[in-house]
């Protein structure tokens, strides 16, 4: 026998035969824990992101003091969460208005290859997402995510008996062909805008309440109108913000340290039309603005968002993306803001529903503490690169028929990318006219604001008859797009337009077989095309 004396150890006696025994067993113990480290190391690697998208509604980017160093509104909540973000200074949604931009921001598709080539859908029109078009939700649904939508939808559904007329249906039945047809698993929200009917909450398919009463549109002031119609009983327009801003706390709450990973599509009522503070907001932005009251009250909303997400212990492991889906509507009053020196839509010119950069360019910001350092990045994107970005990511091809219009944005937000990158950008206004950016210049095929700014493309017929059919800016030097340089520089233009053309024949902008547009070959707004064949 053999006496070994190890520090720190009681005197073990050993045979030999014990000691081989007993290495061979301590080896094998080593062995195991490295193993098990291994698989705790890649089972971190392997853990997906939970994604919160929050999406204001018709917020304009100079109304963030983030953005804006002369903004009279203070949002500190959305700054907290752009000191952390990488912040995008050159962000574009895809349309100008409300139901298109949010199609581009599901289908990673611009927004008029779809059946609606210009404005936005009523509470009372059929989904413009077609039934094989997957979304974002289908593609993280596919990837093990929980999905859920909630909020303002926009993108059309079909009441039950709805083809018999509006005043025909039967809100005791569900609904088809809505978010859960379109990959949600979850879905609590309304139809169409806070301003349109009917005003009845859906949870999952099914209507919470049947509508028992109409309700006449609501003129008390400038600021809080809305349109006649059916109302139920638990559809309260002052308190749908809240409402919303609850459910999507509670879901986070619930699905935050689960199993799966989640995805929390969040589309604001704020501060869009009805301009409706509650109580709370009222008067304290200190400008006699309700608008101006709202957007603290949307700024508060950001901020129940990111102290839940902080107090499920989530927050390293969650992107939080936040922009808006155009810019800011007249129905702000701006003379009112003029007057306090402040502009919605910062330095840019016209406002939502215009082609001009007031119309498209809003705030962007992406958030993941784990991942993404604070930046401001000038990179162009639009709305419609949610989707690729996605793809990207999580290390999933894309079908030559999804996300046709979609580049990914990991590149700009410091991650390792795949995905090609954005190098063009096609607008679209409210009333569908389009607009090419390339680099520092933007082509607008319209004489016009082409939504409802002067000049109006109805209003200021006479004067529009009198502009060039084509605008050229150089935003670089002329971010207001007052010096039209159409006429010095023709090739470019005509560049341009063969660009534009051929993304829209060819039905994608990124690299892949030739797909095909919904609805008509060639439509009216168009007519930059007709001097050419494609």
């Amino acid at each position: 026998m053999e006496t070994i004396n190890i520090a720190l150890f009681p005197t073990i006696k050993f045979n030999y035969m014990n000691r081989f025994r007993s290495l061979i067993l301590l080896v094998c113990g080593v062995l195991s824990w490295l193993g098990f480290q291994s698989c705790e190391q890649e089972k971190k690697q392997e853990t997906k992101p939970n994604i919160i998208y929050i999406l204001a509604d018709d917020l304009g980017y100079g109304d963030l003091s983030c953005l804006n160093k002369e903004s009279k509104i203070q949002t500190p909540n959305l700054d907290a969460l752009a000191s952390q973000a990488v912040v995008f200074t050159d962000a574009h949604t895809s349309s100008a208005v409300c139901t298109p931009t949010r199609y581009g921001i599901l289908t990673g598709r611009y927004n008029w290859r779809s059946t609606l080539k210009k404005g936005a859908l009523t509470g009372f029109q059929k989904n413009i997402i077609t039934s094989e078009r997957s979304t974002v939700a289908d593609l993280l649904k596919k990837q093990d995510y929980e999905t859920a939508c909630i909020g303002k939808w926009h993108l059309g559904w079909e009441w039950n008996n709805v083809e018999a007329g509006d005043d025909k249906i039967d809100f005791s039945k569900p609904i088809k062909n809505g978010p859960i047809s379109c990959g949600f698993d979850y879905f609590y929200g309304f139809c169409g805008s806070l301003d349109m009917p009917p005003y009845v909450w859906v949870e999952n398919e099914q209507p919470t309440m049947v509508p028992i009463k109409g309700i006449a549109g609501h003129r008390k002031t400038k600021y809080g109108w809305w349109r006649d119609g059916i109302c139920s009983d638990d559809f309260k327009h002052e308190e749908v913000l809240t409402e919303m801003t609850k459910r999507a706390t509670n879901y986070i709450a619930e699905k935050a340290n689960g199993e799966k990973a989640f995805f929390l599509y969040f589309p604001l009522s704020a501060p869009h039309t009805p301009i409706l503070p509650s109580d709370e907001f009222k008067g304290k932005s200190g400008l006699d603005s309700p608008y101006a009251d709202f957007v603290l009250m949307v700024d508060w909303v950001v901020g129940e968002i990111t102290e839940i997400v902080t107090k499920q212990g989530i927050v390293d492991n969650t992107i939080i993306v936040f922009t808006s889906d155009n810019g800011c509507s007249p129905e702000a009053n701006f003379k009112i803001l003029a007057k306090k020196n402040h502009n919605p839509n910062y330095n840019f010119r016209g406002h939502k529903g215009d082609i001009f950069e007031g119309g498209h360019r809003v705030p962007f910001f992406v958030s993941w503490p784990a991942k993404i350092k604070q930046s401001v990045s000038d990179r162009l994107i639009s709305t419609t690169d949610f989707y690729a970005s996605l793809a990207d990511l999580l290390n999933v091809p894309m079908k030559d028929n999804e996300g046709e219009d979609s580049f990914s944005m990991l590149k700009a937000l410091g991650l390792k990318s795949n995905y090609a990158q954005r190098k063009s950008m096609v607008m679209h206004s409210g009333g569908g006219e389009f607009a090419y950016r390339k680099g520092d210049w933007k082509a607008c095929f319209c004489p016009g604001s082409g939504g409802w700014s002067y000049p109006h493309p109805s209003k200021d017929k006479d004067i529009i008859a009198t502009l060039p059919k084509v605008q050229l800016y150089c935003l670089k030097d002329d971010i207001a797009e007052r010096k039209n340089l159409q006429d010095e520089l023709p090739d470019l233009v005509e560049e341009f337009r063969d660009q534009l053309g051929s993304i829209i024949t060819c039905g994608r902008s990124t690299m892949g077989e030739v797909q095909k547009n919904d609805g008509p070959e060639y439509w009216e707004q168009l007519k930059f095309l007709k001097e050419k064949e494609y």
